[in-house]
């Protein structure tokens, strides 16, 4: 199962990529697919790619429905390290 999870850009790094943080665990994600991101934004990452700008609030709200349901804070997957292994 794939998920795509709000996480804040906490630095912006050489060749459209971010690094982010999601529950205090830092990844990066390719920004190539979102314009206009800027340190603090939120953006939704699925498999290593910025899919979208989310507003702080909505990310917030989505933030902690997930830790009411006791979903782990795990880091993005990256464009290195997708959650999809080839068997």
């Amino acid at each position: 199962m794939c998920l795509a999870v709000p996480a804040c850009v906490t630095a912006l790094l050489p060749d459209e990529r971010a690094a982010v943080s999601l529950g205090g665990v830092s990844s990066t994600c390719s920004l190539e697919l979102v314009a206009g991101v800027a340190v603090g934004d939120y953006v939704i990452v699925h498999v290593g790619y910025a899919l979208s700008k989310l507003d702080p609030a909505e990310a917030e709200r989505t933030l902690a429905l997930l830790a009411e349901i006791g979903a782990p804070a795990v880091p993005p997957p990256t464009a290195e390290t997708p959650d999809h292994a080839a068997p």
